[in-house]
């Protein structure tokens, strides 16, 4: 039979449904601000250096749609020595006047209230990046302090949070209080907007920061986005500086900023507006409502291989895209194929396959475009506001960029700027059929075990993430390299003719260079998108070559290809650099070496101090790894103990793409090329250091 407890209160217990503890208690409810801090990732992402960004981007996102809607001409970034954030703008100031249902300033429903803003039913704004109405008091749930100043009506109005509390502060104490502080008399015509905050280091993660150089970049598209606009950052901490930029142009500016390289053809612009109706809820019942949505794009192609599309929703830079995204690419492909390509002879002997359509992939080689849209209330993916989900905005893009694009193609544009991207994109669908026939051959070849590997490939007897191949510049630095490598997890594969630079060759070039193959070969993880590195033989890529010209030439030229057809190794740190000395000199028992001619010079005058005439050391220079003995080529680079080896970056290897071309330049077999090279560059020579 069952009993009951007397309750500790004298009262009757309260009885349990099921005994287990889950009833009406335990049913919790997070009022206000506190429900961000039990789950700040549903708010700014994470608690990470993005989140903490975040809150940064939440305030200047508020300073950009007061510029965006005509009212404001400067927006101020201040990062302080002590880790605080100021974002201030010349609007329109929030509204100070007490609210009519909180009985607070408006001022302090923003900052205190979820989903409280100017941003709902296109009242203060018509179209908005900030629309849930959770920013500026969302930066102040996630802040230990904060500091609000309005100017409007001829003074600057005051409030301050404490631990999310209002009041002020006086000195260091702090008095709670809902009164706004008349702390100065401005001009009439003066209005504007500044709030400073401390981020809560207990909620973000140890190592979160403020990165100065993503909210330049982030400065730098805003400009573009809203012409005229100026927006200054200033980073007072150690080692900051005042950074500036005002833009003229448009999403044109844009594109132009971000080209690289060679362009195949001008900026195109395309605009269009269209109406669209949405059901939401107004007054408490779903009705239709009639929007109109903007749609502004720009684009054009470079000669180069990588795709760079930005895209935005009024303000705000959709880095995953969207609805609006997934029009533009739709429209990009088919307009591609309908009218641009459409009997191209180079696609002539792909027609009889079905294989003449060009892919996304294809008609994005080399594009460069940023696509934009406006319009009031856009449904976002996430408090984030990385995605955007409004359905109807796909349709409206695709009309928009495929009509566009059909009258450019067509022959409103150019008509050698026509033909430039006719080719290149052309070329696209030829070298992916033709890459992929020579793929799935090689693959079957590397997948019949191992015969399937290169024959110059010295393979190690172990595989797996403490396995490493290294790399090796020609037959005789193959030697010793073998001979003085542990077999059991050091692989070696040296290289016996000319890496194809991958930064501008095609990909039927790349796979017809058989450095290239056996390189691919060899860790037996693909190339290109289908790059899978869980299936690397190898847990580390080092690269050995001379220290001389040649030498290097060859590691821009691995570097690139890796970067281009292998860059998760690079992305997860997984390939590095050789360091082989370029001078040894042994006294007595004890060797010295030497990277550089001034390091060998600082250890020759080193020594020279112990009473040693200079001329009697004699240093050894190598001239090629192949004038190593086993012994100093295994201390040098293959035994893990002693060896120095440099991890090479994704930083580095955009520097060896550059360094590669610079080499191809001034080696490579273009006579005329090389000329004009060093004709447009002979001023930068002094005419009296040269020997006539």
């Amino acid at each position: 039979m069952a009993t009951t407890k007397k309750a500790p209160s004298g009262k009757a217990p309260t009885k349990k449904g099921s005994g287990n503890g889950y009833d009406a208690d335990a049913i919790q409810t997070l009022e206000g601000l506190e429900a961000v801090r039990k789950r700040p990732g549903m708010y700014i992402g994470g608690t990470g250096a993005p989140g903490l960004m975040h809150l940064v981007w939440e305030l200047v996102d508020n300073a950009v749609d007061e510029a965006s809607a005509g009212h404001a001409r400067r927006i101020d970034i201040t990062l302080h020595r002590d880790h605080s954030v100021e974002v201030a703008d010349d609007g329109r100031g929030i509204p100070i006047d007490r609210h009519a249902k909180r009985k607070v300033s408006a001022l302090e429903v923003v900052l205190t209230e979820l989903h409280a803003g100017g941003k709902f039913g296109g009242g203060a704004y018509g179209a908005s990046g900030g629309l849930h109405g959770v920013g500026a008091s969302v930066v102040n749930a996630l802040s230990t302090k904060l500091v609000a100043q309005v100017d409007r009506d001829g003074h600057t109005h005051e409030l301050s949070f404490k631990e999310r509390v209002a009041g002020h502060f006086i000195g260091s104490s702090f008095k709670a209080g809902h009164d706004l502080q008349k702390v100065k008399r401005i001009s009439k015509n003066k209005s504007g907007t500044r709030i400073r905050f401390w981020p809560d280091r207990e909620v973000f993660d140890a190592d979160a920061r403020i990165d100065a150089e993503e909210i330049q970049r982030r400065i730098v598209q805003s400009c573009f986005l809203v012409p005229g606009v100026k927006v200054r950052l200033t980073d007072k901490r150690a080692g900051g500086e005042t950074f500036e930029f005002v833009s003229r142009g448009g999403l044109a500016d844009l594109v132009d900023h971000l080209s690289v390289g060679d362009n195949a053809c001008e900026v195109i612009t395309l605009s269009g507006i269209s109406e669209f109706v949405e059901r939401v809820p107004v007054d408490g019942k779903m009705t239709d409502v009639e929007r109109e949505c903007t749609v502004e794009v720009a684009l054009r192609w470079t000669k180069g291989y990588d795709a760079t599309v930005e895209s935005f929703v009024n303000t705000i830079p959709t880095s995953q895209g969207g609805t609006h995204t997934a029009g533009f690419d739709r429209a990009l492909t088919r307009a591609v194929n309908d009218v641009l390509l459409k009997d191209t002879r180079k696609l002539a002997k792909l027609v009889k396959e079905n294989k003449h359509r060009a892919t996304k992939e294809d008609v994005q080689e080399g594009l460069v475009a940023a696509v934009k849209v406006v319009f009031p209330e856009p449904q976002f993916r996430g408090q984030t506001k990385q995605e955007l989900g409004t359905p109807a905005v796909e349709k409206i893009v695709y009309e928009v960029v495929k009509g566009g694009l059909a009258d450019w193609f067509g022959g409103s544009g150019p008509k050698t700027h026509i033909n430039a991207v006719r080719d290149k994109l052309a070329s696209a669908v030829v070298n992916r059929v033709s890459s992929k026939q020579m793929l799935d051959a090689r693959r079957k070849a590397a997948s019949m075990g191992s015969t399937g590997m290169p024959d110059k490939l010295a393979d190690c007897r172990t595989h797996g993430p403490d396995a490493e191949l290294v790399i090796v510049e020609g037959d005789s630095a193959a030697g010793p390299a073998k001979a003085g490598r542990n077999a059991e997890n050091t692989a070696i594969l040296p290289l016996r003719g000319k890496v194809v630079n991958a930064g501008k060759a095609t990909l039927k070039q790349v796979m017809d260079n058989a450095e290239a193959q056996a390189l691919f070969t060899a860790i037996g993880a693909g190339s290109g998108k289908d790059f899978d590195l869980d299936a690397a033989r190898y847990g580390r890529i080092v690269i050995l070559c001379d220290a001389d010209v040649d030498g290097s030439h060859i590691r821009c030229l691995l570097l690139t290809l890796i970067h281009e057809y292998m860059q998760p190794l690079l992305a997860e740190g997984r390939v590095f650099a050789a360091q082989p000395p370029l001078y040894t000199l042994k006294v007595g028992d004890t060797i010295h070496r030497a990277f550089t001619d001034e390091e060998r010079d600082e250890v020759t005058a080193s020594l020279a101090k112990g009473g040693r005439k200079v001329e009697n050391l004699k240093w050894n220079r190598f001239k090629g790894l192949g004038e190593m003995n086993v012994e100093e080529l295994a201390e040098c680079a293959l035994d893990r103990d002693t060896r120095i080896l440099r991890k090479l970056t994704m930083a580095d290897a955009k520097a060896a793409r550059k360094a590669a071309d610079l080499f191809e330049v001034l080696m490579g077999s273009d006579v005329s090329r090389r000329r004009d090279y060093l004709i447009a560059n002979s001023t930068l020579l002094d005419p009296d250091a040269l020997d006539y």
